[in-house]
């Protein structure tokens, strides 16, 4: 454990969930965690039992990837975990493919109302259609004018056209919109919705007041930092400051708050980790502007913030992640931008 973790307190302690089984957090809430095939190997679900037109059952808050070990997981709990019950909602925090992977295969199997924010829904539906824009080929221009001009790594990049596709076979159809501050009763119990932008559209954590949990998807993680990033489809964007905007919203929930993440292990120390969390972008942010005492480009920035070797999943975050940090120290007035004849684009400090 390092220093940042020893603040932190873990009511399980190393106790996880093997795929396939449950461990119960509270009376009616079960903990399930599924294996990814990244570096983050992982993605923690949250099972809730729940009650709706007289049918007794659970709802799934998010689905794993659409992978052939997620489903045989996934079998395994059905079969042995819920003591026979159907899913009858399936809730997503956001729309990225380890949160949406297999919305479709489960909300179908059970004929499980799909239930999102607008932002989210939209956005599965667009990129597991791999439409013009947010398809993989649609990012090359995009890091091109940031400075990635390795060969091998734009040929990579090229070839992960059908990335999202293949870990998100099929979005449902129809949604049931989750907005935020909306009251959503799972059970007998209420959930507030809170949304939080710059990791994805409109990212939905859920805080039940009554067992003091957060369900807080990716936007509170206890030892990694979220993904921020400028993407190819709304590159003038600052998801940074937008995420650090939307931390704002957690800083009335108690400071005891049983957090629940999507990666790592459920945890307590809410604010302590949020003050770990600006700390880290306070840290990043004068790192990009001392190299920005010379005109510097994105794809630049990434050795700076990143020292290790990334592969081309890696380094399509990392540039986009390098990029929310110019363009917030852009946006506030502490670097300029300019853009060459060739189209290149670079930051430096006025």
């Amino acid at each position: 454990m390092n220093a940042l973790e020893a603040q932190l307190a873990y009511p399980f302690g190393d106790t996880i969930p093997a795929p396939g089984s449950l461990q119960p957090i509270v009376p009616d809430l079960m903990w399930i965690r599924m294996p990814l095939p990244f570096a983050l190997d992982h993605i923690n679900l949250w099972l809730l039992r729940d009650e709706q037109e007289g049918r007794s059952g659970w709802s799934v808050v998010d689905c794993g990837a659409g992978t052939d070990a997620t489903r045989a997981a996934w079998e395994q709990v059905l079969a042995e975990g819920l003591d026979g019950a159907p899913l009858l909602r399936v809730f997503a925090t956001h729309c990225h493919p380890d949160h949406v992977g297999l919305s479709g295969w489960l909300s179908t199997r059970f004929d499980a109302p799909f239930w999102t924010t607008t932002g989210e829904f939209a956005f599965a539906r667009m990129m597991a259609a791999a439409l013009p824009g947010v398809d993989g080929p649609s990012a090359i221009p995009h890091f091109e004018r940031h400075g990635l001009n390795a060969p091998s790594m734009l040929e990579q990049m090229r070839s992960r056209k059908n990335y999202y596709p293949s870990l998100v076979p099929a979005v449902p159809h129809a949604y049931t919109r989750l907005q935020d501050g909306q009251q959503v009763a799972i059970g007998g119990t209420g959930w507030r919705v809170i949304t939080g932008f710059g990791h994805s559209p409109e990212h939905a954590s859920l805080y039940s007041e009554q067992l003091n949990v957060l369900i807080s998807g990716d936007m509170v993680l206890p030892r990694i930092s979220t993904n921020v990033s400028v993407f190819a489809i709304e590159p003038e964007g600052n998801p940074l400051q937008w995420y650090l905007d939307s931390l704002d919203k957690f800083a009335n929930l108690p400071a005891d708050t049983l957090v629940l993440p999507s990666h790592g292990k459920p945890f307590r120390g809410l604010h302590t980790r949020i003050a770990q969390l600006r700390a880290h972008h306070v840290e990043r942010l004068a790192e990009v502007v001392a190299a920005c005492a010379v005109p510097r480009t994105a794809a630049e920035i990434v050795p700076i913030m990143f020292r290790r070797t990334l592969d081309a999943h890696q380094l399509s975050f990392a540039l986009g992640e390098a990029l929310a940090h110019l363009h917030k120290l852009w946006r506030d007035g502490v670097l300029r931008r300019t853009t060459d004849a060739q189209g290149l684009i670079r930051f430096q400090i006025l």
